[in-house]
């Protein structure tokens, strides 16, 4: 009888535990090392006294991602995993009074925009078609496939994409695309934050990322019954029902290469040996301080950083009926506050592109008078500014702006608080200057210029938001399933 071969995974980020996963699937003895005391990555949880706070995404598409990964082995997701579809996607306030629901169903979002905006909503029927096109015309090609091996160009896919290349926005900006195709400029702020949900800048970024609202309004926003944390804590449960092992406070010190091919890792000075590694780490952290013999690739050292966020988890002590799962208050002059947080600058008078806040998810949450608030703003990824001074700053803007939009002094209703920034994040998550999706898509070739999900030392992947197809949950999802497809047993 042949020995089990053995597989390990660097760190238990959403896409190491699907990549763990899948592994075991295949028949590899796998092993997931940590370096944090807790599993799951960006997807954590935060509890403050009576409040528990989801640490990162505050809901997720596609859910057939995650439960994929259940059915490889014939289980009924639901046994271990329950999610629920919102019926909206969110809410926007706005400084003039406008209060705009964005209904999940396409038929209730385009009678809620038309009777509260009072516009044809043709333009938006439209739009959200093209978004569903585009989509349609390249999701096999660019998000369910290598981009860098040779033989997947040769497919009737690709050749579909190219077809298609005149329709998808490639040279225009995302911002361009929704002015040309919106006929009100508050209908543009919304599509044109999209672009934040990879950690872009839509007065850069190409027209194709106009797919994104396809996924929330086409495929749908969900929330898991029991938090997001539950999303890889549901997995984790599954994945040692199949044999694998989780090791928490075990940072990786080397992933070991000899003559171009993986042997293991270095963990605390001792030596664990394996066949496949599979890397979880942002990928120019893995190359400085994991990978001691390799080089980081030209193109990946390039690219410009996503943004990072500013996230404050206030336990307040009121019930706001107004709020509910997911709203963005927005900042008026959004492209002078876009081309700060690529910039690197700041903006003196109100730094931010948009404040989301999340309310009281589930009835253990939070204490029956009181609400959880995720209060999130985006900010540049970390290039040396002063944070303590910025926190203090942005945290006095978003208290006046919440303040003014809700008529509530919200500071006196905070009990317990707590936050992250970049510094934080890339500590925490080893995300690289706490950029949140690795690299932007601020430039049409951005796809390309990820890192493959493999390397040319032989047995070596690399999985997650930093490497193709991309940041956010069902990509990350993506990226296990193509690395593991790669591997050869």
């Amino acid at each position: 009888m042949s020995k089990m071969k053995k597989a390990i995974v660097v760190g238990s980020g959403i896409a190491g535990i699907a990549s763990a996963i899948r592994l075991a699937v295949k028949g590899y003895d796998v092993e997931v090392f940590e370096k944090n005391s807790y599993l799951g990555g960006k997807l954590t949880e935060i509890r403050l006294d009576d409040y528990r706070f989801d640490a990162g995404p505050s809901l997720f598409t596609m859910p057939q991602f995650v439960e994929e990964l259940f059915e490889l082995s014939d289980k009924k997701p639901s046994d271990y995993f329950e999610y629920e579809r919102s019926k909206i996607a969110c809410h926007y306030f706005f400084e003039d009074g406008t209060f705009l629901p964005f209904p999940a169903d396409k038929k209730k979002l385009l009678h809620e925009v038309g009777k509260r905006l009072k516009i044809d909503v043709k333009p938006l029927f439209e739009h959200l078609e093209h978004a569903e096109y585009i989509y349609r015309k390249t999701h096999k090609t660019f998000l369910e496939q290598s981009l860098h091996q040779f033989g997947n160009y040769f497919s009737k896919d690709i050749l579909e994409s190219i077809l298609a290349i005149p329709k998808l926005g490639l040279f225009s900006t995302m911002n361009e695309v929704n002015e040309k195709k919106l006929n009100h400029p508050k209908l543009v702020q919304i599509f044109n934050r999209y672009a934040t949900y990879n950690g872009s800048n839509p007065y850069q970024a190409p027209g194709i990322l106009n797919v994104i609202p396809h996924l929330e309004h086409g495929f749908g926003t969900f929330f898991p019954k029991k938090g997001m944390n539950d999303i890889p804590q549901s997995l984790i449960r599954f994945g040692k029902d199949l044999g694998i092992k989780f090791q928490v406070n075990q940072p990786v010190d080397e992933i070991v290469v000899e003559a171009k091919k993986v042997k293991g890792i270095l963990t605390k000075g001792k030596f664990f040996p394996a066949d496949v590694v599979f890397c979880n780490s942002d990928i120019r952290p893995a190359y400085k301080y994991l990978l001691l013999t390799e080089k980081i690739p030209k193109k990946v050292q390039k690219q410009e950083p996503s943004s990072s966020a500013m996230i404050f988890y206030w336990g307040v002590k009121k019930k706001f009926d107004q709020l509910d799962l997911h709203n963005i208050f927005f900042a008026e002059d959004y492209k002078k506050e876009f081309e700060a947080i690529f910039n690197k600058n700041t903006v003196d008078s109100d730094p931010t592109v948009y404040i989301h806040v999340s309310s009281k998810m589930k009835p253990d949450d939070a204490p029956d008078t009181g609400e959880n608030w995720f209060v999130m703003v985006n900010v540049p990824s970390n290039s040396g500014q002063n944070w303590e001074t910025l926190r203090k700053q942005i945290r006095s803007n978003v208290l006046l702006k919440l303040s003014r939009l809700l008529k509530t002094d919200i500071e006196s209703l905070i009990e317990v608080e707590d936050y992250l920034d970049p510094i934080r994040i890339e500590e925490r998550t080893s995300s690289f200057a706490g950029a949140l999706y690795g690299a932007s898509s601020n430039d049409r070739m951005a796809a390309f210029l990820r890192h493959p999900n493999f390397s040319k030392v032989k047995g070596l992947h690399f999985v997650g938001g930093s490497v193709h197809p991309g940041g956010g949950i069902p990509l990350c999802l993506l990226s296990a399933k193509i690395a593991v497809s790669a591997v050869k047993n």
